[in-house]
């Protein structure tokens, strides 16, 4: 099996697991919320781009002049369905624009031309008609590149610019997954440009090599981030519901009620810091550090580092874990959250990932929280047979 025949291969294989992935999620509990809409959209145009490559590199359709150059540009709908999964997933449409309501007609009248220029030359299939073709398509596609980065660019300055508009989101997801998706798209970008550049050296001729490391790489890139989209909004709701149920709000507000005094008992000082943490729960905010708590208590953060260390002989981090950790044993071991996943009790309880959740946690423990949970859990229906028996 040649090289082309591998990624022939691999063009078919991933548009039959795209729609597959489409149906699935369109059944699915959370298929309908606008954001998972859009990024079944998203994943759908891969599909069908890549369905699209297979049948014409196996040249089903070389007898059929129409047919065969009617190629629907499908990569020119991924940056403004990926624009409108973010500004529904960070909640914000209503205060952004719709910029479907621009590309689709200008996607529509792009495929009218298209089908214009082949009602045009549909009596004259030669060489030449075909060249020319493949410039169209070319000058098409440099458009769509263009277009794309206007609205990446645009999608990513709302991601990084204007936090305001989603502090709400923030509280629940500090989206680093989204921004890696940016650094790889650009990386997407680029290797498109190359594909492009290529194109245009080789005088339109023989330029379908340039494309199979893009097209493995898009396809890779989308359906990753399809089943990310897909986990985050788990987790999201998750959140939400366990947030509910606890009924706190993590917004660290300044707080103007422990002055220092020159000669202020540090212990006194401790006690209240500590206390002011347990009321607020400002531990389950994971941007929460030194200086946010030190300006919180109106103290200099060096000033509350050397309170900490004296009271406590821990550094910031480890004591503000102490807290996390304690708070999560207490969800893991409370049966009204069992249903939820270990990774949402991680991240409500404080942490920024999963990773450094399991490792925190055994780190004070010597469990990881999946056995910590089984435990408890073991103990309890112990308990439960020793209260029967007796």
């Amino acid at each position: 099996m040649n090289i082309k025949e591998i990624f022939n291969l691999f063009l078919l294989i991933s548009a039959l697991h795209g729609f597959l992935f489409c149906f699935l999620i369109l059944f699915s509990k959370n298929g309908r919320e606008k954001s998972m809409l859009f990024i079944n959209l998203l994943v759908l145009i891969i599909s069908l781009n890549n369905i699209q490559s297979w049948i014409l590199a196996k040249d089903f359709f070389i007898e059929y002049f129409f047919l065969d150059y009617i190629h629907i540009p499908w990569h020119f709908l991924i940056a403004p369905f990926f624009y409108m999964f973010l500004i529904h997933y960070l909640e914000i449409e209503k205060r952004s624009k719709n910029l479907l309501k621009i590309v689709l007609p200008v996607f529509l009248f792009i495929i009218l031309i298209r089908i214009g220029f082949v009602s045009f030359f549909s009596d004259r299939n030669t060489a030449d008609i075909a060249h020319l073709f493949e410039k169209y398509t070319s000058i098409e596609e440099i458009f769509s590149l263009i277009v794309s980065l206007i609205i990446f660019g645009y999608s990513f300055t709302i991601l990084s610019k204007k936090e305001k508009l989603f502090t709400k989101i923030l509280s629940y997801d500090n989206l680093k997954w989204i921004y890696t998706f940016f650094k790889l798209g650009l990386l997407t970008y680029f290797f498109w440009i190359i594909a492009l550049a290529i194109t245009v050296a080789l005088d339109f001729k023989e330029f379908i090599y340039s494309y199979y490391p893009l097209r493995v790489l898009t396809t890779i890139l989308i359906y990753w981030i399809g089943y990310q989209a897909l986990l985050q909004l788990r987790l999201l709701k998750e959140r939400k519901k366990l947030r509910k149920k606890l009924n706190f709000t993590p917004i660290i507000q300044v707080n103007d009620g422990i002055v220092e005094e020159k000669d202020a008992d540090k212990k006194i000082v401790f006690d209240e810091i500590q206390l002011l943490i347990q009321e607020k729960k400002l531990f389950i905010e994971p941007k929460l550090n030194v200086d946010f708590l030190a300006n919180e208590v109106n103290i200099s953060s060096n000033k509350l580092s050397n309170i900490l260390k004296l009271c406590t002989d821990k550094n910031f981090n480890d004591y503000i874990n102490e807290f996390r950790i304690d708070f999560a044993k207490e969800l893991l071991a409370d049966p009204e959250y069992r249903n939820y996943t270990i990774t949402s009790i991680g991240l409500e309880s404080g942490f920024n990932s999963k990773s450094t959740f399991f490792a925190t946690f055994k780190k004070h423990t010597g469990f990881t929280p999946v056995q910590y949970q089984k435990n408890i859990y073991k103990l309890m229906l112990s308990s439960k047979k020793e209260r029967q028996q007796s």
